[in-house]
């Protein structure tokens, strides 16, 4: 074979090892920059777990690509105002049980869930298929199950049940709403359930950026000048 047939095969084929890496570097950085834009907080939490960005990533992936092969299925409007009108039952417990109303609101998430078609048996598993729709709300939802299980054992105070029960609301109302099923991955900035936690929605009364908004003062004194009382028995659920 002739020697310059020889060496433009050689450079021809050095090119396109060269194209062929480059094509893989770039699609990596692309699908890099992809799952850490769609998964946030929850792509740092598995990077922190593995202390390493390949295997962050492959995990990642991976629940991506186990969720799509979920049969989920949007709720029908009679079913889902009625887990709505149940969820307000949950909520207004917490007034004479704060105990009980997190204890209900942790089932009443995972029957949702079920009801959506999430498999339901293990809690990691359950947080790991919501992520991937809600990966901003499933922080809640983590810090919430925290809670509940700490309370079980005794000495959780009434602020923290009241944030487990608002964390577990934020999910429950990205889980209820039907735009949802239409927006796979909405949570990269705009998870409508996060939304609702951020702003400061309400539960016993209390916003959840430490502000009363029935009337009362945080420093236990009604602004009509009256004393407030214990706050597991004398708030409203609103």
């Amino acid at each position: 074979m002739d020697t310059t047939l020889i060496v433009v095969i050689i450079v021809v084929v050095v090119v396109l090892v060269a194209i062929g890496v480059a094509a893989y570097l770039v699609g990596a950085r692309r699908r890099s920059a992809r799952l850490r834009e769609h998964f946030g907080p929850e792509y740092e939490r598995t990077l922190a777990e593995t202390d390493d960005p390949k295997a962050a990533e492959r995990r990642l992936a991976e629940r991506e690509k186990r969720h799509r092969s979920l049969d989920l299925r949007p709720l029908g409007e009679h079913e889902r105002a009625e887990f709505q009108n149940r969820w307000l039952g949950v909520q207004s417990g917490f007034v004479d049980d704060p105990d009980r109303a997190v204890e209900r609101a942790d089932g009443f998430v995972t029957e949702v869930m079920s009801a959506r078609g999430y498999p339901v048996a293990d809690f990691d598993r359950r947080a790991e298929d919501v992520s991937v729709e809600h990966p901003i709300v499933v922080q809640r939802y983590r810090e919430a199950r925290e809670i509940s299980r700490r309370n079980a054992r005794g000495g959780v105070d009434t602020e923290e049940l009241r944030r487990a029960v608002t964390s577990y609301r934020a999910l429950v109302e990205a889980l209820l709403d039907e735009s949802d099923d239409g927006r796979r991955g909405a949570g990269r900035n705009g998870d409508r359930g996060n939304r609702a936690a951020e702003a400061g929605d309400r539960v016993d009364g209390h916003r959840t950026d430490g502000h009363r908004t029935d009337g009362h003062r945080t420093d236990g004194h009604r602004v009509d000048g009256h004393r407030a009382g214990d706050r597991r028995t004398e708030e409203t659920t609103r």
